[in-house]
């Protein structure tokens, strides 16, 4: 099947939601979406959203906040514009029918987290990103002007590679003209042709055996890029949240948020010892990179599997009111947060790097924007501040709304991009090949590039997962397309950019942490990694 849109957004978290609400007006939008149309990393987010609301909040002290989570490779020009945007993008969420907690006397009940000078954290109890979520969604829905394709997964960007014409990650004139979507009810491939194409689609935690992010988030987005020779940055700046329910068998990772640190909570050895300020002067409130490489560090001396975090000091009623989901979580699996310490453990959380965009979230290929996770703006550096992530999207899906609206009418389809060819492939019968790579994948960036990096661990890693590369490429070309073997087609590329920019970077900084450099500053980004 062939179709032609407008908008072709991959994507229905907060970032590709947001966009298509602000182009609806000006042409025909298409979402798609792997499964359902909730079930994005948004849904997931606890903490909430930072913004500058009320004195004596200012944005110079979010924008110093910013820069200084963000190890000081954080863009200044984007962190100044990004937080200066950010009271509009909030009250225009607002607007939409998003509802955040409030006081008695009728302000927004602000929390602070892990880094944030002030507080400034607008929050829905504990459950924020589902808040959002369900608000966008319910906006998209009643949309006449866009359409959403659940349980559809793109499979590749559309360039000039597919008229036959050769494409270099050199090449300076790289157009999208849509994608490849596979409905995964059918099995058909469609074509789908766009004049503006919005990338969404989350992050890459999946790549770790031990993640809090659901199981969409499998890089594709920043996969499909690197394949159509666009540019990407900074994979090697993965954050690993701090603080994850400790329960092995569960997988994604139960969240336990940071927020939860900014309420009193305080993080303790197994044997009940406090150990933040052996490593920071901020104690549990530290920014994510030092808490994480404390915990991790801690354990390595006790040999402990997980740490605690104490809550049993604070306040029962309103701990309760405050944490409502985390409260029954914890009790569903024996813990009660107001007499027990909650074991937690580091999982990794989000992708800092990804898809190289400019201040209008344009990407290096024209007509392609991308937007959220799996966008590298600039606003994050080495590490993100808590909360700034949802904030990011909005803001970037809103510029490229504009930027994208100006630049329509001068945008044509391009009609000579053949349907998907898939004479010659079989249907693959032994799935055990893609569960055990997925398995070793896994287990390689969990091992050897994790929280503690070192360079022969890179080197382990990359040469390991060069072998799996070339089996999954083999199997890819011969098999009939299935959703699974190309989310490991897409997490074997995300794992070897994050291991080739780790090797690439000579030093210690923010979230990557490598043995063999001495912490220092002032390098400037790597490069794109050569050809895998």
């Amino acid at each position: 099947m062939r179709k032609k849109v407008d908008f072709l957004v991959i994507g229905s978290g907060i970032a590709g939601l947001s966009f298509a609400l602000k182009v609806a007006p000006y042409g025909r939008v298409c979402i798609v979406t792997k499964t359902e149309a909730v079930e994005s990393a948004t849904r997931y987010a606890q903490g909430g959203i930072a913004a500058v609301m009320y004195t004596p909040d200012s944005y110079e002290k979010h924008i110093r906040d910013t820069m200084v989570a963000g190890d000081a490779l954080s863009d200044e020009r984007i962190v100044r514009m990004t937080i200066t945007e950010s009271t509009e993008r909030i009250k225009e969420l607002i607007s939409w029918g998003t509802e955040f907690d409030r006081t008695d006397g009728g302000k927004y009940a602000l929390a602070k987290e892990g880094g944030h000078s002030e507080y400034r954290v607008l929050h829905h109890k504990d459950s924020t990103g589902q808040e959002i979520e369900n608000t966008l969604l319910r906006q998209v829905r009643e949309h006449p002007g866009i359409e959403i394709l659940e349980n559809h997964f793109a499979i590749e960007l559309l360039t000039q590679h597919h008229l036959g014409l050769e494409v270099k990650r050199s090449s300076s004139y790289i157009k999208c003209y849509g994608a490849y979507v596979l409905n995964r009810q059918t099995q058909e491939i469609h074509t789908i042709l766009a004049r503006v194409t919005m990338l969404a689609g989350g992050g890459a935690g999946n790549v770790y055996a031990t993640t809090t992010n659901p199981p969409v988030a499998t890089g594709d987005a920043v996969a499909m890029v690197y394949r159509a020779k666009g540019q990407v940055e900074k994979m090697e700046f993965f954050q690993f949240h701090p603080t994850a329910l400790y329960n092995p068998s569960e997988r994604p990772s139960f969240l336990i948020t940071e927020a939860m640190r900014g309420f009193g909570a305080v993080l303790k050895t197994a044997s009940g010892e406090v150990f933040m300020q052996k490593y920071d002067k901020r104690g549990s409130l530290a920014p994510r990179d030092i808490v994480a490489r404390a915990i991790d560090n801690e354990m390595k001396l006790s040999g402990d599997d997980f740490v605690y975090l104490d809550c049993r000091h604070l306040n029962k009623s309103e701990l309760i009111q405050h944490f409502p989901n985390i409260y029954a979580k914890c009790l569903s699996e024996g813990i009660d947060i107001t007499r027990d310490m909650i074991p937690v453990v580091p999982a990794a959380h989000y992708m800092c790097g990804g898809i190289k965009v400019d201040e209008w979230a344009r990407s290096s290929i024209e007509n392609l924007y991308a937007s959220g996770e799996c966008a590298s703006t600039g606003l994050h550096g080495a590490n993100r501040l808590a909360s700034n992530s949802l904030l990011e999207a909005l803001v970037f899906s809103h510029r490229a709304s504009q930027h994208a609206m100006a630049q329509l009418p001068s945008i044509g389809f391009c009609e000579e991009i053949p349907d998907w060819d898939a004479e010659g492939t079989v249907l693959n019968e032994e799935m055990i090949l893609i569960t055990q790579s997925l398995k070793e994948v896994q287990s390689i960036m969990s091992n050897y590039v994790g929280i503690v990096r070192s360079n022969l661990r890179l080197q382990r890693a990359l040469d390991r997962l060069a072998i799996l590369n070339r089996e999954t490429e083999e199997l890819y070309k011969r098999s009939i397309i299935s959703v699974n073997i190309c989310e490991l087609r897409n997490l074997i590329n995300v794992g070897y950019l994050i291991i080739r920019m780790a090797q690439d970077r000579k030093e210690s900084r923010g979230l990557h942490f490598n043995i063999d450099y001495p912490r220092a500053a002032g390098q400037d980004p790597v490069e794109d990694p050569s050809e895998l």
